[in-house]
Parts: structure tokens; C-alpha cells; sequence
């Protein structure tokens, strides 16, 4: 190719290149009173001001705005703009003052602005729930609680929650719930005999426990109910069961509570069968002794910890077989101390009980209780059912016995 030709095309390709930077510019008029002509003279960008406008012979100059001013857009002012935001009472620096911003100002946390007032955001009462979250710029959305739903608090970001099921928990309905009540559940006399609402027996805890982690992470409750096979507990029950009991009973309610879900499972229908059968034995050692009010009550003054009061001991009195009393005030010992274990803290009370004049048969009971529960195998032979059950999340937990 001819040298002349080569070079005539080089050059018209910067040519090109050039004429699109140039017109991807923003451009302004200009009179320029040298030539008494309109120009077309570049902006400046984002960050600058024009300093000096273009001649026919110069481009415009520019020049960073100092500090304490912005231009946020491609301009042609001959200055930037002072920033000349100042955050009020309640309100914090969200994003300082740049070359190119002006400084924005956001309502402190749990406020929003109103004709320049930070105000508090709404709190929706009982009956309704949050339907949108309150936000710095805007107000909390309350919606009232639809069938089936309810909320019992003030608040400015609960939302309703579902009707606890009664059914599905074993129970039936004693009352209704409505907008500002959850359903209230009792015990279904009709359907299963009465066991004193001992909530979770020292049978179930002896298989629960070991699925507990030594620390729990936040969210173990939920990998635990995902893992679970058959009838998942619900997202509702599981924040219920957050809000109402400690993290280790938090486990103990769930496995309980999928436990009765999925009750018609084979596998789980063995489970029970297993627990019916430890349950039995532990009456055989614990339902004989007919103690008095003075000797539960010293029972439970020995147990560390919170103590179950008087008036808990003549309530289980009145309310309880006498085979089951002893039962009923561990279940109520452990609920009032967290994630204490039971049997551990009967093995202290025996400890103490000696210095009193306590039935010798019912030392004997208690220790053939614990001597059972450390010597039962059932959680043991289900650890391996349950890992392949719920995988991974449970293979590090570290199983401990009672």
C-alpha cells in the first residue's frame, strides 16, 4: 500500500477518535467577545468548575472546587456549590461533604423525617402488626391482624403472628384467640389420658439431649428443623418456641413438638414406644413413695439453683397423681433453671438430703432413677438414626449423657 495512503488513513483514525471524545463531552454556549462569536465550550466535570471559558483558539479550563463545596453534575458555573446541608437534633451525617456531594443527613434509628423533624416512628398496637417497616425517610405501615392472626404488643416492628396450633401440638382449643389474643390450648383429656402437664419427661430429655450442641450458633434451630424429616414445624412455632424458652429448651420443644407431628411415622411411632418404655421403668423406681408437703418441699430446697416455691409444690399437690408429683416438680425445676440438666441436679440434691431426716426409701428411689437414665441406652441406639436423619449439622455435636 502506498506510504502516502497508510499514513493519510492513521491519521484520520485519530481524527475520529478525537471528534467522539469531543462530542461525548457536554458543551455549553459561549460568546467570545475576541472573535464576536458563539463557541461551544466543554463543561466541567462532577468535582470542578469552569475557570476560564474557551476562545477560539483555547479550551475551557477547569478547576477543582475547594473544599467545603461540591458540583455533583457536568457544569459550567463559574463556582461550586457550598455544601450547605447541616444535620439537626436527631439526625447524624450519613455521607459527609465531597467535592462532588453535598453532605446528607439521615433521622437516627427508629425515626424519620417529617417537614425537617425527625419524628418517632409509629407504634402499631395490639391488634395490629408492622405490614412495612418504618424506614428514615418514611413512617411505620400498621395493618390490623387478619383471621388468624394476632398481636399482644405495642410495637414499631413486630409483625402479627399466627395463631398458635393447638391440634397439632396435642392440645385442644380451651380459648380462642383473636386480634390481640393467641389461641389458648389445654390438655385433650378426651383424647389422651392426663400425665400432669409434665412438659418434657426425663425420658425425653434423656434422647434430646444429646442433639444439643455444647454452644449453640443462631441459627441451630432452624438447621435443626430443616433436617428434620417428614412434617416440617413451621417458621411461626419455631420463632414462638425463640420467644418463649431458653436456647437448650428451645431444642428440647422442637424435637417435641416434630415428635407429634410426625407421631404416625414408623420411625418415630418406635421412638415413642422406646420412650413409653423408659417412662414405665422410671415410674417402677419414682411413683410409689406417698410424700408429704414437707418432704417435697424439702426435695426441691436441695436442688441448686432457682427454687420451685410453695405455692408450686400445693398446686402439683392438688393437680397430680402422687406418682407423678416428684416427676411434675423436676419438669417445673428444670423449666425455672434454663438449660440446667435434671438429673444432674437431682444427683446434687441427694447429696444434701442426707442431713435430713428424708425417707431412706425414697433416697433409694431417686438414686435408681438417675442409676437407670445414666445407664439407658435408647438415646445411644437412636444417635445413629438420628445423623443420617438430620446429615451434617448434627455429625459435630458433642453427645453428652445425662
Amino acid at each position: 500500500m502506498n506510504k502516502f495512503l497508510c499514513c493519510t488513513l492513521v491519521l484520520l483514525d485519530i481524527s475520529v477518535k478525537w471528534t467522539i471524545q469531543d462530542d461525548s463531552t457536554p458543551k455549553y454556549p459561549h460568546y467570545d467577545p475576541g472573535t464576536s462569536r458563539q463557541l461551544l465550550c466543554d463543561q466541567c466535570p462532577p468535582g470542578s468548575y469552569v475557570k476560564q471559558h474557551c476562545t477560539a483558539t483555547s479550551p475551557t479550563q477547569c478547576a477543582p472546587c475547594p473544599d467545603q463545596y461540591y458540583a455533583e453534575e457536568w457544569n459550567s458555573n463559574d463556582e461550586c456549590q457550598y455544601c450547605s446541608a447541616v444535620c439537626k437534633e436527631l439526625q447524624y451525617i450519613k455521607q459527609e461533604c465531597t467535592s462532588t456531594q453535598n453532605r446528607v443527613c439521615e433521622c437516627v434509628e427508629g425515626r424519620y423525617l417529617e417537614l425537617e423533624f425527625c419524628l418517632k416512628h409509629t407504634e402499631c398496637p395490639p391488634g395490629f402488626g408492622v405490614a412495612q417497616p418504618g424506614t428514615p425517610e418514611s413512617d411505620t405501615v400498621c395493618k390490623r391482624c387478619s383471621e388468624g392472626f394476632f398481636s399482644n404488643e405495642t410495637s414499631s416492628k413486630a409483625a402479627c403472628l399466627k395463631h398458635t396450633n393447638c391440634t397439632a401440638l396435642g392440645f385442644k382449643i380451651a380459648l380462642k384467640g383473636n386480634a390481640v389474643r393467641d389461641n389458648v390450648c389445654q390438655e385433650n383429656t378426651d383424647i389422651t389420658p392426663q400425665k400432669c402437664g409434665i412438659d418434657v419427661t426425663l425420658c425425653e430429655e434423656a434422647l434430646f439431649r444429646f442433639a444439643v450442641p455444647t454452644q449453640l450458633t443462631p441459627n441451630w434451630l432452624n438447621i435443626l428443623a430443616d433436617s428434620l424429616p417428614g412434617t416440617k414445624v413451621s417458621i411461626e412455632n419455631i420463632e414462638r418456641i425463640k420467644q418463649r424458652h431458653s436456647s437448650q429448651e428451645q431444642t428440647f420443644q422442637l424435637l417435641k413438638l416434630w415428635k407429634q407431628q410426625n407421631k404416625e411415622q414408623d420411625t418415630v411411632k418406635k421412638i415413642i414406644q422406646d420412650i413409653d418404655l423408659c417412662e414405665n421403668s422410671v415410674l417402677k423406681h419414682i411413683g410409689h413413695p406417698n410424700l408429704t408437703f414437707e418432704h417435697l418441699n424439702t426435695l426441691m430446697a436441695s436442688l441448686p439453683g432457682k427454687k420451685v416455691g410453695k405455692e408450686d409444690i400445693e398446686r402439683t399437690m392438688k393437680l397430680c397423681q402422687p406418682t407423678e408429683q416428684v416427676l411434675k416438680l423436676l419438669n417445673m425445676w428444670r423449666i425455672k433453671n434454663g438449660d440446667q440438666d435434671t438429673i444432674k441436679g437431682l444427683m446434687y440434691g441427694l447429696k444434701h438430703l442426707k442431713t435430713y431426716h428424708f425417707p431412706k426409701r425414697t433416697i433409694q428411689s431417686l438414686k435408681k432413677v438417675i442409676k437407670f437414665l445414666h445407664r439407658f441406652t435408647m438415646y445411644r441406639l437412636y444417635q445413629k438414626l438420628f445423623l443420617e436423619m438430620i446429615g451434617n449439622q448434627v455429625k459435630s455435636v458433642k453427645v453428652r449423657c445425662v
